[in-house]
């Protein structure tokens, strides 16, 4: 929306009011003065007319540890959800940054801010993803290799940007993702025809899942956190 029109919305003052308003240098949108009433603003930011709050920034960016089970939906049929997670208050407009399989677990972030949550999941962007990644059976040797080259996915005619791999031992290892094809990690391995048993995402980026966080709990994510993306 245009700021004209939203102040003229959120006060008993006229269009021409407005833009006398404007022009007197009597507006701020983020702790700045605006003149232009074509500035166009959204829920995001805090908007004050003199010394009359008219806005506060109503932006919820939240950490969430993702137990096994629930789905990375706002909403499903059958199983909870990350949402349902969350106390009722939190959940209007939420969505997810990204998503996880099922049975994998570990670090999620949810929001009401499309621009965020865009940065973090469009391809070009390229934020990296870290797994914990536990298999069934040992790691073979040439992994690291093989995920550096890339691995051909013949149902999408591509192939995997370079991956990197960490051995951790025998069947734990750790690998980091610059991309999100469907069931990767698990594709992946199973180039070795081996079975990832257990799938945890330890960060995104650079922000890492909060040690102190047990599965299903959340918090919200501090200043510095949501302006890592």
């Amino acid at each position: 929306m245009q700021l004209d029109r939203f102040i003229q919305l959120n006060t008993p003052y006229s269009r021409s009011r407005v833009k006398r308003l404007l022009a007197e240098g009597r507006v701020r949108v983020a702790g700045d003065t605006v003149t232009d009433g074509r500035l166009s603003v959204d829920r995001f930011v805090r908007i004050e007319l003199d010394d009359q709050l008219l806005q506060e920034c109503q932006g919820y960016y939240l950490m969430l540890h993702k137990p096994a089970g629930v789905v990375s939906a706002t909403t499903h049929p059958e199983h909870q959800t990350v949402i349902d997670l969350l106390p009722p208050a939190l959940r209007p407009g939420l969505h997810l940054a990204g998503r996880l399989d099922l049975k994998t677990t570990g670090l999620m972030l949810l929001t009401n801010d499309g621009n965020w949550s865009r940065r973090i999941t469009q391809p070009t962007s390229k934020i990296t993803k870290v797994y914990r990644v536990t298999t069934q059976d040992a790691v073979a040797a040439n992994t690291a290799e093989v995920f550096r080259q890339g691995i051909y996915f013949g149902y999408e005619d591509i192939t995997t940007q370079p991956a990197e791999f960490e051995r951790l031992d025998s069947h734990h290892s750790r690998l980091t993702l610059y991309e999100g094809r469907y069931h990767q990690v698990k594709r992946m391995f199973g180039y070795f025809d081996n079975e990832v048993t257990e799938l945890h995402r330890e960060k995104v980026g650079d922000l890492n899942l909060d040690p102190s966080l047990l599965p299903g709990e959340f918090r919200a994510l501090t200043a510095a956190e949501i302006a890592l993306f």
